[in-house]
């Protein structure tokens, strides 16, 4: 059923009150005007500005657009006798009028009034506890494959008759992926992403995906709840993890879902745990360039709110934003910290809890959740039983072997020949030590090397430096130890 008749079987079926939290005010118009073809009501509009007037008619002289009041506008409304249609537009400061509260719940309740459909648009809309019950929510569909490749072919011909029949130079490959990216947007939305695309360079090729990718992030997610991480790591720059690597590259046909001999179950995450330091951060950045899709990161912090369900509510928001711009990696940072489940949140954490563990278990969009955390005793045994996640790795304390290719890794990046150095020695001078350490060991090294006037620092600074560090190995060598012993057996090691 498309959206045109639902909406007509709502207004057929009497519906007092709808909500429809949009700002495409032209499309819900539009939208309205195409249902009451079927449902046979007068259309009107309310705006601060234009006062009320008739949409489905040229009206006449003695129907001429109301007063902006809104109140007036609602007495005006209740005294009608013709059952009508009435979008009120940006309706939401109102609400906490008494005397507006009073007249529109009259109205809904059809107390001493016809049987109106009244339309609350609005880019935001809160209702009290008194119209909340009696309020149906809607949303119009977002534009499918074929609107959004219609979209791109109008958009390159309007490019060509502003450019003196300059045509745009489009990949076909390129221009699928546009579209397919495009999807969960507006119309308007994706017409301005398009346009800046075109007209960027008269071109839509495969260099305009990741500038794509990062205005559908920003435009989706204006809370602020969803941090779309621009650089994204390869697991060529990253040491060790060679089972997670291995793990990744054999699922990576199935999530992107290519055509494959067998039919396979798309991946759907994996919770990383193990010592502070040891690259969790960097693995759920690799995984995301392990996969080629773009890596969204999930604040947890942001999602806390004092008010009573604006915690779950902006959860559900969050995942919800992250479907739409799916394919992704979706990373939750110290997962712990929002499910920690303390008596004193109300239980809010076991709400979100319960909101999560139903998402990994029924979202369909390719939407890859990688959850990193510390403290694995304070998560709770619903989040780590078999089936949650498709794997559980344990980032342990890297070898000898490991930790000489992270210097080599490091040392590179700062375009030292990592041939000069013997990467063996550091290695065993540095065992205990995390990749962090590691990498503050050569920091410190160049700093040593600065102060000495020399341009790069020698085996002996590497080697100074490493006996200045005193890991956390070391300082916390019973939890660290502990952590270790609880992994073994219970998670897979990823190196």
């Amino acid at each position: 059923m498309s959206a045109n008749q639902d909406l007509a079987t709502l207004i057929r079926a009497g519906t007092p009150l709808l909500v429809i939290e949009s700002t495409e005010e032209k499309r819900v118009v539009e939208g309205f005007r195409h249902a009451i073809a079927q449902a046979l009501r007068p259309l009107y509009r309310w705006s601060i500005t234009a006062g009320l007037e008739r949409l489905d008619m040229q009206a006449d002289a003695d129907e001429a657009a109301g007063a902006p009041d809104a109140t007036l506008t609602l007495h005006a409304i209740k005294a009608a006798r013709e059952p009508g249609i009435y979008l009120l537009l940006d309706f939401q400061p109102y609400l906490r009028y008494p005397m507006t509260l009073r007249l529109l719940r009259e109205i809904v309740q059809r107390d001493a009034s016809a049987e109106h459909t009244l339309v609350l648009v609005g880019a935001a809309i809160e209702l009290p506890d008194e119209l909340a019950t009696a309020a149906t929510r809607f949303e119009f569909a977002l534009p499918d494959a074929e609107a959004l490749a219609a979209l791109v072919r109008e958009e390159a011909f309007a490019y060509s008759r502003g450019h003196d029949g300059r045509r745009v130079v489009v990949d076909a490959e390129a221009a699928r992926a546009v579209v397919r990216n495009l999807r969960g947007l507006t119309l308007e939305d994706a017409r301005r992403i398009v346009r800046k695309l075109i007209h960027d360079d008269g071109a839509l090729s495969a260099a305009d995906l990741p500038e794509l990718a990062r205005a559908k992030a920003a435009l989706l997610d204006r809370d602020g709840l969803l941090h779309f991480e621009y650089e994204t790591a390869q697991f060529a720059g990253v040491g060790g993890l060679a089972r997670l690597k291995q793990w990744i590259a054999q699922r990576r046909p199935a999530f992107l879902g290519q055509k494959l001999p067998i039919r396979l179950d798309p991946p759907k995450g994996v919770l990383l745990l193990g010592v502070q330091g040891c690259g969790k951060s960097l693995a759920a950045k690799a995984i995301a360039g392990g996969f080629g899709v773009p890596l969204l990161r999930l604040d947890i912090g942001t999602l806390y709110n004092k008010y009573h369900g604006e915690t779950e509510r902006n959860l559900r928001a969050a995942l919800k934003n992250a479907e739409l711009l799916a394919p992704c990696v979706l990373w939750i940072d110290e997962i712990e910290k929002a499910l920690a489940t303390a008596e004193a949140d109300e239980g809010v954490s076991r709400r979100v809890l319960g909101y999560l563990l139903t998402w990994l278990a029924e979202r369909s969009a390719p939407v890859f959740l990688v959850a990193t955390a510390n403290d694995v005793q304070a998560l709770p045994a619903e989040l780590l039983r078999k089936g949650r996640f498709d794997e559980a790795f344990f980032i342990d304390l890297p070898d000898a072997a490991t930790r000489a290719e992270i210097f080599g890794l490091h040392l590179a990046r700062r375009a030292l020949a990592a041939a000069d150095y013997d990467l063996a020695a550091l290695a065993a001078a540095s065992a205990g030590f995390s990749g962090a350490e590691i990498e503050q060991v050569v920091v410190a090294a160049l700093y040593a090397a600065a102060a000495d006037g020399q341009r790069r620092p020698t085996q002996a600074q590497l080697a100074a430096a490493i006996a200045g560090t005193r890991p956390l190995s070391v300082m916390m060598a019973e939890q660290v130890e502990a952590l270790r012993a609880w992994a073994r057996g219970r998670t897979v090691a990823a190196d």
